[in-house]
């Protein structure tokens, strides 16, 4: 997903855009938050007003979109927020209105928004990948540990979509009041989030309010967290959510990159073996900073600079233990 690193960012700071594209009928709003030059995918805050309808037809692209507030009518259901989509790309859908005027958070996963005003499903649509769910009320909170190393205790999770190739997933996610996780941490796959309701704070920007968006791409620091009165949010990653766990917030995107290939090949040095086997092999691996890093100032007058850092063979230690006639050298 070839998206900026959008953070931080509030959707209540901007204004609401006509939307205009084919397809769509008058009446619909957006604010958007995220957009991929390449693809046209995007994610939105959409804002329907009351009397709104949309004829029944189908995305060209993957959607998933959660009413946030209001109520939205999908053919003769009533869904209130909380009430979570996934579309395929091709899936047809009931004509969509709202009497009093809905808020919805939309994302076009695949391409740019679109509407096929349709009757039936396209051929070519994965019709078994739809599901919707009341995600407030028909799904119970479990512990966030869906991802290991797993989070602090007190933030929980609601799994809504997965995809079993990519391990991509979608999820509500909440902080209990009082939570607090003292680490910085960083992923290898891009995360997105926005804030449902209420307010957490993280150290880099401060609080994040209701309306409090990121696009984070892979590898970047973020954290310590914490939420003086809790939060919801819907969260979302492009591929295998790993928390890389550490307490240096100076580290950079390739550091991390490195730190995160380094843990790899230790834990799976095969398999490190056959990812980078159409480059340079060091016999060494990349190096983890963690490993390698100063962690204390002069030992003891030990040249700390000369320390072996576990890719080549070297005995200096400032000073000598033998006289300069001795037979044992330390080259």
């Amino acid at each position: 997903m070839a998206r900026p690193h959008i953070e931080p960012f509030c959707d209540r700071d901007t204004h609401f855009k006509d939307m205009t594209l084919p397809g769509f009928a008058r009446g619909m709003g957006y604010k958007m938050l995220s957009f991929d030059v390449d693809t046209g995918a995007c994610s939105m805050t959409v804002q329907l007003d009351g009397g709104y309808r949309q004829e029944p037809g189908f995305p060209w692209s993957e959607l998933e979109m959660i009413v946030i507030e209001g109520e939205l009518k999908v053919g003769d259901r009533t869904c209130r927020k909380g009430h979570y989509f996934f579309v395929p790309a091709g899936y047809c859908m009931p004509e969509i209105s709202t009497d009093q005027g809905c808020l919805v958070l939309m994302m076009y996963n695949t391409g740019e928004p679109s509407h096929e005003p349709a009757n039936e499903h396209h051929p070519l649509a994965q019709v078994g990948l739809y599901h919707d769910v009341d995600s407030y009320m028909d799904i119970p909170w479990a512990p966030g540990n869906v991802a290991k190393p797993s989070v602090a205790s007190g933030c929980l999770i609601k799994l809504l979509n997965y995809n079993p190739i990519s391990h991509a997933m979608t999820f509500l996610y909440c902080m209990t009041p009082a939570f607090y996780q003292d680490n910085i941490s960083y992923h290898d796959c891009a995360e997105e989030s926005y804030h449902l309701w209420g307010t957490s704070w993280m150290m880099q920007f401060g609080e994040i309010p209701t309306g409090g968006y990121f696009w984070r791409p892979a590898y970047i620091n973020h954290g310590a967290f914490a939420s003086e009165y809790g939060c919801i949010a819907l969260g979302r990653t492009d591929s295998k959510l790993f928390n890389h766990f550490h307490y240096n917030p100076w580290t950079n995107p390739t550091e991390n990159a490195h730190r995160s290939a380094a843990r790899l090949y230790k834990r799976d040095p095969l398999l490190y073996k056959w990812a980078i086997s159409y480059d340079h092999n060091h016999p060494h691996g990349p190096e983890d900073f963690e490993d390698t890093m100063q962690r204390r100032g002069d030992e003891q007058g030990h040249d700390t600079k000369h320390k072996s850092d576990g890719k080549r063979h070297d005995h200096w230690h400032g000073h000598h233990h033998h006289h300069d006639d001795s037979p044992h050298k330390h080259d």
